[in-house]
């Protein structure tokens, strides 16, 4: 017994010995960045101009059964970034519509939301501008690593409730958003990256002591409230509703809802709206750009997300005007992402300039 566990430990010292050999080379290509163009940045808004590391483990679940028979059929989302299966969260066709209901009361909770407009009425020091650069570099770190879509929207919620309460000097904007993002990484992935490597994110600017404090700061400021339905919560089933009538899973329709999802993370704007409802919005815009000549809403769809094409006017138009370079057309990290081949180029998919008034009547099939 004693020999067979020193030839166990001899072989796991083995292949951490190779696992650290093979990880060496990627550590030297990891991308590092100091956010400078942040804190060097004005206060003034800067008008739109049109237009690295260790890899995680996915996480894996399963897949929502919805309530409808057709919907049920078509299958969620295929692949995830990176390549792996990505199924949703479990949920059972008996009691989806309470998950549903139950994640609709969370995202209104005062605790779970940031003030709508907490950069005119808490901060001193930070634009709607330099959040937008953050979020766009934190959307090519969570590509860099290779982490979950949940991990950056998270991270973003956590940096947005943060700032609702706390007032922040610029030059430590770039350390919050790595902590919340460690926060997000520990509360999401299976094998997060460890404090080094939020370090190094920021080409150690910030010290391990520091990451850690804020950590705990933003763990005090969220009161540890750190689950809450995001964007991509609701996505997921009505991606699956969207679909209704498919015979395999549209992948273009997909891979666009998340490139529209990601486009209204880097927009202050869009703080103000609920999750679910920039969800719908996103699907509506989705499926009006795959599909111009159709309506892009159906019963099916206002019956499962419980808005009316009228609920989501005002969302569905800032989220086209991203999508054409309308607004934030300077930021390119989420562009450039969904330019690449495995997510089908939806970025650079033509839409109409307009969408007619007549989609914002209530649909019928």
């Amino acid at each position: 017994m004693a020999e067979n566990g020193r030839t166990l430990a001899a072989k796991k010292r083995a292949v951490d010995a190779s696992a650290d050999a093979e990880q060496e080379p990627a550590a030297a290509s990891r991308k590092r960045v100091a956010l400078g163009d942040i804190t060097n940045l004005s206060n003034p808004i800067v008008p739109a101009t049109g237009g690295g590391g260790g890899g995680t483990t996915k996480k894996a679940q399963v897949r929502v059964v919805s309530e409808s028979t057709t919907a049920a059929s078509v299958p969620s989302a295929a692949t995830e970034e990176g390549g792996g299966r990505k199924i949703d969260p479990p949920t059972c066709g008996a009691y989806v519509s309470d998950i549903f209901r139950y994640l609709r009361n969370m995202e209104t909770e005062p605790k779970r939301r940031p003030l709508p407009d907490y950069i005119e009425k808490v901060q001193n020091d930070i634009s709607p501008n330099m959040r937008g650069i953050l979020v766009d570099w934190l959307v090519g770190v969570a590509e860099e690593y290779q982490l979950l879509s949940d991990t950056l929207y998270l991270c973003i919620s956590y940096i947005d409730r943060f700032l609702s309460s706390n007032a922040l000097s610029r030059k430590k904007l770039q350390l919050l958003s790595v902590s919340a993002m460690l926060i997000s990484s520990k509360y999401e992935e299976i094998t997060p990256p460890h404090v080094e490597d939020f370090c190094y994110m920021t080409d150690n600017s910030y010290t391990r002591e520091e990451v850690v404090q804020m950590e705990v700061d933003i763990l005090k400021a969220l009161d540890f409230e750190l689950g809450n339905p995001t964007i991509r919560t609701f996505l997921r089933r009505f991606s699956t509703v969207a679909q209704e009538g498919h015979k395999t899973t549209n992948l273009k329709l997909e891979f666009l809802g998340y490139y529209l999802a990601e486009l209204t993370l880097l927009d202050y704007t869009c703080v103000k709206f609920l999750p679910s409802v920039v969800a719908a919005s996103v699907t509506f815009l989705a499926r009006y750009i795959t599909r111009p000549k159709s309506h892009p809403w159906t019963s099916s769809l206002q019956r499962y997300s419980g808005y009316t094409v009228k609920d989501l006017k005002e969302c569905v138009h800032i989220i086209h005007d991203l999508y054409l370079g309308r607004r934030g057309g300077s930021l390119q990290a989420v562009r450039e992402k969904y330019k690449q081949h495995k997510f089908k180029r939806v970025a650079v998919t033509p839409s109409p300039p307009d969408i007619p008034a007549s989609y914002f009547e209530d649909a019928n099939d």
